[in-house]
């Protein structure tokens, strides 16, 4: 997929990126990186890749460049500790990538990081720091078990009439530890757990790590954030399907490209798997 060029905006904010993946992402991850790369107006410290130890993900870094981060050492618990599945859907690894998230703030050498989602590829510049204000991009619907969850977890509805979950955020390290130290406070356990126990965990989509950080954000200090239409697209195809015609003419419209042809960190057990 060819990448476009970018344009003159631009921010002094150094930010790091983390982007969490599996092998099967192999197939968009080279195309998000390189995308960020040009994408993001912002000086880039590191791009770190947190990933299962595998040769073809380590080799990709070296190649690109980036900072490969074995996800087995990055919390207290690994994917295995985590049991969200039932008898027709497992989204344990899902899950297991959102508090890899929450935990950027212990990986980052910068003040913020960017997330991103490995099968969405921007195609049109951003910025997420304008000021001493962060830039969300958001979209109108979201589901209402994550503000179930966010509501057990924070003792509060949610505050933001919009949804923050568009597949990349910048977080800002300092505000982080504050959400995860608000979390251990009023559940006494760690945050990650504080998060299992919050969550039904009957429910396939019960938690959005992208909703909690911004809503927390918007109830604390919503003065302090600039939110802007995510404008993503999604396609059912593969990357490599998406041509440079194709692309451009997107570009006029979205922001972003989500390729959904693939598989993800959901898995489909047999009836009856354990």
């Amino acid at each position: 997929m060819p990448i476009p060029q970018k344009s003159q905006l631009s921010s002094k904010t150094k930010i790091d990126i983390l982007i969490p993946a599996i092998e099967k992402d192999l197939g968009t991850l080279p195309f998000v990186i390189d995308a960020a790369r040009k994408f993001v107006m912002h000086p880039i410290g590191k791009i770190m890749i947190v990933a299962p130890r595998k040769k073809r993900i380590m080799d990709l870094c070296v190649r690109k460049k980036c900072k490969f981060i074995d996800e087995d050492t990055v919390l207290p618990i690994t994917k295995k500790n985590i049991n969200y599945r039932s008898r027709t859907w497992d989204r344990s690894g899902w899950l297991f990538q959102q508090l890899l998230k929450l935990n950027g703030d212990t990986l980052s050498s910068s003040d913020f990081f960017l997330v991103m989602d490995a099968d969405t590829v921007l195609i049109r510049p951003h910025i997420f720091r304008s000021g001493n204000k962060t830039v969300f991009y958001c979209r109108n619907w979201s589901r209402s078990e994550y503000f179930a969850t966010y509501r057990k977890l924070m003792g509060r509805k949610r505050s933001s009439k919009t949804s923050f979950v568009t597949h990349y955020m910048l977080f800002e390290k300092s505000r982080l530890i504050q959400l995860k130290k608000a979390i251990v406070a009023k559940h006494h356990t760690s945050w990650h757990s504080a998060i299992l126990r919050s969550m039904d965990l009957t429910k396939q989509f019960a938690f959005s790590e992208f909703e909690t950080y911004a809503n927390f954000l918007h109830s604390t200090d919503r003065k302090s954030l600039i939110l802007k239409k995510a404008q993503n697209k999604s396609l059912n195809m593969n990357v490599m399907q998406a041509s440079k015609s194709r692309v451009e003419s997107l570009s006029h419209q979205y922001r972003s490209i989500s390729f959904h042809k693939r598989k993800d960190y959901t898995t489909r057990p047999t009836v009856g798997k354990k």
